[in-house]
């Protein structure tokens, strides 16, 4: 296993944080806000990047039920209630909130211009007109963001070095995501120069991620791509599981997706991701102001190869990606 540096901080503004502050100051309780559209953690379960953002928070001094109090807002995939619940954290008049993804991160910023908006993760926050620059965000909003938009075009060329013969590829697309247009148009302006044919599939739902590989599988697919969304990054399991009945080479954004069962993973580690935002919500809560943060830009993307995945599609690790594989799962 390789591992690289995970990532740069622009300006080295990050690395210049101290490590443990206001966090630490005795009688004050902080109270934040935190919108995703990911799932509800189950009764005995953790949200794994609900659960990096406090582990972030933890290091630096702050814990939920002393210290630190998280008004949890989960849209469960369900992007239309992301609005009803930006509008119920605007009117706590909370001191920063986190959020997560495009959609999420808009609908925030619609209702607020003035409360401070942390981004644990989304897409190219300047292509999507979030801020004006990363390193003068302007506004209420800073934060980490994605360069999900240019994965998509290197995931298909993974799949075709997995299956020189792959003639067809779907695209499983949130709906609900503003985003995922665009990561099928550059899959559709790549794919012809690769010899393969892309077919859009949507699914917003986990009965729909059945419901599209089952598609996919009978429209003659050869393999699947899965877009970057913030609901479908919880949906590892069954992303896997559909993948398997189906026998389809499948690639996403998620190392966990990989760890599940999906053939490869290739993109940022979101929940690092998660974990570093609790540095822009002290910062905040210790003062600063949204616009004077630099977004943060990743610059180190991991390839993860499911060794067990590709032996049970019949598939061989070719040696180019054995490699640059940053981990292979046996």
């Amino acid at each position: 296993m390789k591992r690289r540096e995970f990532i740069t901080l622009l300006g080295g503004a990050l690395l210049a944080w101290p490590l443990a502050t206001h966090g630490q100051q005795t009688g004050k309780v902080w109270r934040i806000g935190f919108l995703t559209p990911r799932s509800r953690p189950s009764p005995t379960g953790q949200d794994a990047f609900s659960a990096a953002f406090m582990r972030g928070m933890n290091e630096l001094g702050y814990s939920e039920g002393k210290n630190l109090a998280v008004e949890w807002r989960y849209a469960d995939g369900d992007y239309k209630r992301l609005a009803g619940f930006a509008a119920e954290l605007v009117e706590m008049n909370l001191p920063v909130m986190v959020t997560y993804g495009t959609a999420a991160t808009r609908v925030l910023q619609g209702a607020t211009k003035t409360i401070p908006i942390v981004v644990a993760a989304a897409d190219d926050l300047v292509v999507a007109g979030i801020v004006t620059s990363l390193a003068r965000p302007g506004g209420n909003i800073t934060g980490l963001t994605l360069i999900d938009l240019d994965m998509s075009t290197k995931q298909l060329e993974l799949l075709k070095a997995f299956s020189p013969g792959l003639a067809r590829v779907a695209v499983v697309l949130n709906p609900g995501n503003p985003a995922n247009p665009t990561v099928f148009k550059r899959i559709q302006a790549t794919a012809p120069a690769l010899g393969v044919d892309a077919v859009a599939l949507n699914a917003a739902t986990q009965q729909a991620i059945a419901t599209a590989f089952a598609d996919a599988a009978q429209q003659g697919v050869g393999a699947v791509i899965v877009a970057a969304d913030a609901f479908f990054s919880g949906q590892g399991p069954q992303i896997a599981a559909a993948a398997a009945q189906h026998r389809l080479p499948t690639v996403s954004l998620h190392r966990d997706h990989a760890l599940a069962g999906v053939l490869i993973s290739y993109g940022q580690n979101v929940a690092e991701f998660h974990r570093q935002a609790a540095r822009y919500v002290d910062r905040i809560l210790r003062g600063a102001k949204p616009e004077e943060l630099p977004v943060e830009q990743p610059t180190k993307f991991d390839l993860v190869i499911n060794g067990k995945t590709a032996a049970t599609l019949g598939l061989a690790i070719p040696p180019e990606l054995l490699v640059f594989a940053d981990e292979v799962i046996e």
